[in-house]
């Protein structure tokens, strides 16, 4: 695991300056603390860092083919690299290596932007080829792996692991793109492909990009999507021992490795269920680690040690101070852009917990939005069968002024918080939905923004987002249409992004199982009765694992990875909150309506309204503002700040 940074001049062959790279690299040493290297040429730099983890006394980065016209940067792990090299040695290849790494090459060379089609694993990397005058980047095809660029006003290319490389260029323009912010207070993340800035991009999941020295436009390609092909026939219990035994044979390639390896066990279905894989195909005790909170309520390490005994784990826990203020500036550092998900904070101590004894850990993300595990799943199906039964001009004016009418209910259960559900049958399924995973709505949003901020926008909306891959989704029916919305915006934008940057600030790989390619290829093309079964969602997956697992693991209420966060904000937050809200920092932006921002405050710590989510969302943009965007000349952050 490891981090890659790379120039390349478009116009041109100009000297790259070393010094801007070797700053841009450093700034990623967390990635990749066991080495350093920078290779340039006229016109081209590749930087890197690396976290030693396959054939750990060579491979090191930037790696060369055998005449040294092709060189790469790489990030991520190719499982299927043994394989691949047996075949481009049998087609006349030569290797001086045996880590994964000079595969790439190697394929390029074979079968040029095609060789992703091939590779099996999380990556993300960078490849110049000097004879054919090409800069390739590449990303995996779920997004595991995260990889950023952009595009200099002297028409210099540059890409990085992270987006902090990228602000350290002197000629990076840190102007804040106004769509983003939008889009950031309705999911509480940037969704790929836009960053936070407008001169730089995510690469998009199983995606690539190619440059030649000319074009001052680079050419994106899709090469893979999640198919949803269905099984011609496949009974209930054929599905459920096939799953066996893909998942075992997954959980296998991602055990491959020369350092400590073990896992995170939470005690939920996915975690254990990988654990219990992995016991079974290693030949000494997993490592195993958990934290715990005070709370009750928040707590989930006596099921984790349920799963760990079961196994004779070598488990540790910690339990974690839930009063874990520190962490708020740092995690606005952390992820270079506004990040709005509190679990980062128990995700970030977990990482470091897990660091002490081992280099790699396996996790069980990926399960919910592959096998339908989120409760929210079961309320779309409902709420487009509800849909379904009336035409959309009847249903707008109808539900849309019981929504209106009937009071907000944030303390009572969601089934009697009818409010919402009037407000989603209002709208389109794909509405519905965006309304029912929005942090901040629709109505919240025209009031927490600027008149100014409003017309800066330009009439976009937030839902476009979900729109844009709805258009592109290969099947119709519900379930599948959010699973594919979720796996290509909540999972990569959020969950993935969460793991990457918690995992590497301690160096530590995380590897995920469950969303290997072709076992999600595979789990897509099961029936939607399998995923999601009355109201029991991973249906398959559960009834799978009963030999391997307690009903008490299986099918007990999820909990999450979640923190007390209405309480913190009337409580030891209170005055933090206050200070960051009605501070200098927001109100200089021009962005916010002061006002609403007094209100929101005022209402939930009386205890009126619960805005915890929304309230945290703003504390981290405040946060990213002051740590990632300092001031850096004299005057107003007002004249120093730019949105677009």
């Amino acid at each position: 695991m490891c981090g890659i940074v790379g120039l390349f001049d478009t116009r041109g062959k100009s000297e790259i300056d070393r010094r801007i790279l070797w700053r841009m690299n450093q700034l990623q040493i967390h990635r990749g603390p066991d080495e350093g290297e920078l290779y340039t040429e006229p016109g081209v730099g590749f930087g890197h860092r690396r976290l030693s983890i396959m054939d750990v006394s060579s491979g090191q980065q930037p790696l060369f083919n055998e005449d040294g016209s092709v060189v790469v940067v790489f990030n991520g792990e190719i499982y299927n690299f043994q394989e691949l090299a047996k075949e481009l040695i049998a087609l006349g290849h030569t290797f001086r290596t045996h880590c994964d790494t000079e595969v790439i090459v190697h394929a390029w060379e074979e079968w040029g932007e095609y060789c992703v089609d091939r590779f099996r694993g999380m990556f993300a990397f960078g490849l110049w080829d000097r004879n054919q005058d090409t800069l390739f980047l590449a990303r995996d095809r779920l997004g595991i792996k995260p990889l950023y660029y952009g595009m200099l006003g002297d028409g210099t290319f540059i890409f990085a692991s992270e987006l902090k490389a990228l602000l350290a260029h002197p000629d990076f323009i840190r102007e804040m793109d106004a769509h983003a912010i939008e889009d950031y207070f309705a999911y509480g993340y940037v969704p790929e492909p836009k960053t936070i800035f407008r001169q730089a991009l995510k690469l998009s999941p199983a995606h690539t990009l190619k440059l030649s020295t000319g074009q001052s436009m680079p050419r994106l390609r899709q090469y893979w999507d999640i198919p949803f092909t269905p099984h011609a026939s496949i009974s209930m219990q054929e599905a459920q021992e096939e799953l066996i035994v893909r998942l075992r044979e997954s959980v296998k390639i991602h055990l491959m490795t020369e350092v400590p390896l073990g896992a995170f066990l939470s005690g939920g279905v996915d975690s254990s269920a990988v654990v219990a894989m992995m016991a079974n195909l290693m030949g000494e005790p997993v490592n195993t680690c958990s934290i715990s909170f005070g709370d009750p309520a928040f707590n989930e390490s006596q099921y984790a040690q349920k799963v760990a005994d079961r196994y004779h784990t070598q488990h540790d826990v910690e339990q974690v101070n839930q009063d874990d203020f520190e962490l708020i500036d740092k995690l606005a550092s952390l992820y270079d852009e506004p990040f709005a998900d509190s679990s980062a904070m128990p995700t970030y101590r977990v990482c470091e917990l897990a660091r002490k004894r081992v280099t790699v850990a396996l996790s069980g993300d990926g399960g919910d939005e592959n096998l339908a595990g989120y409760r929210r799943y079961r309320w779309h199906l409902y709420e487009d069968r509800m849909r379904s039964m009336l035409p959309l001009g009847f249903r707008k004016p109808l539900f849309g002024l019981l929504g209106s009418l009937y009071p907000k209910a944030d303390w009572a259960p969601k089934v009697l918080r009818a409010k919402s559900t009037f407000e989603a049958l209002a709208r389109d399924s794909v509405e519905g939905y965006f309304h029912s995973v929005s942090i901040m709505k629709d109505k919240m949003r025209q009031r927490l923004f600027s008149p100014s901020f409003s017309r800066s926008l330009q009439g976009y909306q937030a839902v476009e987002v979900l729109r844009m891959h709805a258009d592109k989704c290969p099947v119709d029916d519900a379930l599948s249409r959010v699973q594919y919305l979720d796996m290509k915006t909540y999972l990569v934008g959020d969950i993935l992004t969460k793991v990457d940057r918690a995992s590497m600030a301690h160096a530590l790989e995380v590897r995920v199982p469950l969303l290997d390619h072709k076992l999600v290829e595979w789990i897509s093309g099961l029936p939607v009765s399998f995923k999601l079964h009355g109201h029991e969602g991973k249906y398959v997956f559960k009834k799978a694992l009963e030999p391997y697992l307690p009903n008490d693991i299986l099918y007990r209420d999820k909990m999450g990875f979640s923190v007390p966060l209405a309480s913190w904000f009337r409580g030891p937050l209170r005055q933090k909150l206050n200070d960051a809200l009605m501070g200098p920092v927001l109100a200089d932006t021009g962005i916010f309506n002061q006002a609403f921002l007094r209100e929101m405050l005022d209402q939930h710590q009386s205890g009126r309204r619960d805005y915890s989510a929304p309230l945290w969302t703003l504390l981290m943009f405040e946060s990213f503002l002051r740590n990632v965007l300092p001031m850096e000349h004299s005057g107003s952050r007002k004249n120093d700040l730019k949105v677009a």
